[in-house]
């Protein structure tokens, strides 16, 4: 009795190995048969004639935003007001929004700018603001910008 049992079992569980195994397979088969995700760029900026970069570029559901800085006479408020306009039109342009934001990287060009750029950058990514990196740049942004802000996003 108790060998049938065993051998009842062993046969259940082969065949339910069996079934998974085949859906594994399966799954396995979709998988290598789907087009691999592209990425995908907006507004390339050309440097004689040669593609420089991007100022996004999308890879499967996330976006990075590349640097943008204010090139103008100004304050660190106007400059950061700025960027924070520049890097939404962007995010919308890529599908995105500032609420989807998940990580920006602040670039000042003089570490006393801080406090006055923390008061124009709140509120600006919602109630759930993203994560932040925020450093003084040795030599300074370029293009005599007093802040330069990239950021990654969900679309």
């Amino acid at each position: 009795m108790k060998s049938e049992r065993r051998s009842l079992i062993k046969k259940l569980f082969a065949s339910v190995a069996g079934i998974a195994g085949i859906g594994a397979a399966s799954k396995v088969q979709a998988e290598a048969a789907a087009p691999a995700p592209q990425k995908e760029v907006g507004d390339v900026e050309m440097y004689q004639d040669v593609p420089l970069f991007s100022g996004h570029t999308k890879y499967n559901n996330l976006v990075f935003v590349a640097g943008k800085g204010a090139h103008f006479d100004g304050d660190i408020t106007a400059h950061t007001k700025h960027v924070l306009d520049e890097l939404e039109k962007e995010l919308i342009k890529a599908g995105s929004s500032m609420e989807k934001v998940l990580k920006c990287s602040v670039f000042l060009h003089d570490l006393n700018d801080y406090k006055a750029m923390n008061e124009a950058y709140k509120g600006r990514f919602g109630s759930k603001p993203p994560c932040r990196t925020t450093v003084a740049v040795y030599g300074g942004v370029p293009g005599d910008s007093l802040v330069e802000i990239d950021c990654i996003a969900y679309v």
